[in-house]
């Protein structure tokens, strides 16, 4: 059998495997549509079939252009090792994932990526459920464009959250871990979940969430009690403990002496070998806000690379735009009495830049990394919009009051 037939019956292979997710999709539909009255079975279908889209848009760029998802199926597809050889954090823990689909179950390349396509898009469900949870109100932004369908629907993050590899798990992990923190105590088995799943992927990102929501309760004067807020930095304590060798070995500071030293220098080590990659922007000179100004809106349209630079281009635009509309006073304003969610997206958005920024030197690497955390800030933008509308409403609704009183009388 010659590669051209070959790889047109593994599409239709994996065409075939499409039916039965979406079937799964829908049941799933219906289970968080009887928890959650504001749950839209409609604009989900339309989502899942927007990303199932951009898995064949990746799929047919991977074909052509080097890909980590054709290292994720080599490795367990041709390996000797069993199953258990797999079980440990980062790059190995997606060949423990799909050690029995691809060996004991007989999957495809194209099966493979379909399935990661799905699980990314599991990410953006949460996503879903996490904003419109937290915010009733509907918001519009550039006059007519609501702002949740625009940020569920950014091609950007659909790209790389749809293939074989960390980006949709490690994606999916963190919108679990989002949605079920505001109500632990009843989302416990989402929570455990999806800090496994960040943990299991890349345990340096688990220490930045934790951190970060440890940040937010924190700043929570009212709504939380000390001792809840102790609890939480007890067990996050003994959990960055017991696993401190992982997280460390990312690294490669889990045998340093010298954590700052040697910190500094892995990550110029780092950003010089990421500089000389290809796509690279000289950032060791940059002040603290030129990197963090490279790291969420650049490549913007004078440094683009290619045309899929480009279009990440536009979205970077749009990402500047919406940044824009909390740059004001009334902002930080706001994050005095937000909630504990609030302050725990905007603490981990914060610490995760600042620490990729220290590594990260490479416009290729940045557009697919920094999709993991930008929905974090969208949240933030989101929730301060939807405050100041709801204030607008209540400040419409007491000047008119007078008026109608008078007319009743």
């Amino acid at each position: 059998m010659d590669f051209n037939t070959k790889l047109i019956l593994n599409i239709i292979e994996a065409l075939c495997f499409v039916p039965f997710l979406y079937m799964l999709t829908q049941y799933i539909f219906k289970k968080l549509a009887e928890k959650h009255d504001f749950f839209s079975i409609k604009l989900m279908n339309r989502l899942f079939f927007y990303h199932l889209f951009f898995g064949a848009v990746y799929y047919t760029y991977a074909l052509f252009n080097p890909s980590d998802s054709k290292r994720y199926f080599r490795v367990p597809d041709e390996t000797s090792h069993s199953w258990s050889h797999f079980f440990e954090t980062g790059t190995h823990f997606i060949d423990f994932v799909s050690y029995p689909f691809i060996k004991y179950l007989g999957f495809t390349y194209e099966m493979m990526m379909l399935m990661f396509t799905w699980v990314g898009f599991l990410g953006f469900v949460y996503a879903y459920l996490f904003f419109k949870e937290n915010i009733s109100f509907k918001i519009n932004v550039f006059k007519r464009i609501d702002l949740l369908t625009l940020i569920l629907f950014l091609p950007n993050m659909h790209f790389w959250t749809s293939s074989l590899g960390k980006g949709a798990p490690i994606f999916l992990g963190l919108m679990m871990f989002a949605y079920a923190i505001t109500k632990p105590e009843k989302r416990l088995i989402s929570l455990v979940a999806g800090s496994l799943l960040v943990f299991s992927i890349r345990p340096h990102i688990f220490l930045l969430m934790a951190v970060g929501a440890l940040v937010g309760l924190m700043l929570c004067r009212h709504s939380i009690s000390w001792q809840k807020k102790m609890t939480f930095f007890g067990v996050i304590a003994v959990i960055l403990l017991i696993f401190q060798k992982q997280i460390l070995s990312v690294v490669h500071l889990n045998n340093s002496t010298n954590l700052i030293a040697d910190f500094v220098e892995f990550t110029s080590n780092r950003a010089e070998k990421l500089d000389n990659a290809g796509s690279g922007v000289n950032m060791t000179d940059y002040s603290l806000a030129g990197k963090f100004f490279t790291f969420w809106f650049r490549p913007l349209f004078f440094d683009a690379p290619g045309i899929l630079g480009i279009i990440v281009s536009i979205e970077n635009l749009i990402y500047l735009l919406l940044f824009g509309k909390i740059f004001k006073i009334s902002f930080l304003k706001f994050l005095k009495k937000a909630p504990a969610h609030v302050k725990m997206s905007l603490a981990l958005f914060l610490l995760t830049s600042f620490a990729m920024t220290f590594v990260m030197s490479n416009l290729g690497i940045i557009m697919r990394q920094k999709s993991m955390i930008m929905y974090f800030l969208f949240f933030v933008i989101y929730y301060f919009l939807a405050e100041e509308k709801g204030l607008t409403i209540k400040m419409n609704t007491n000047r008119h009051q007078p008026e109608r009183l008078k007319n009743a009388a």
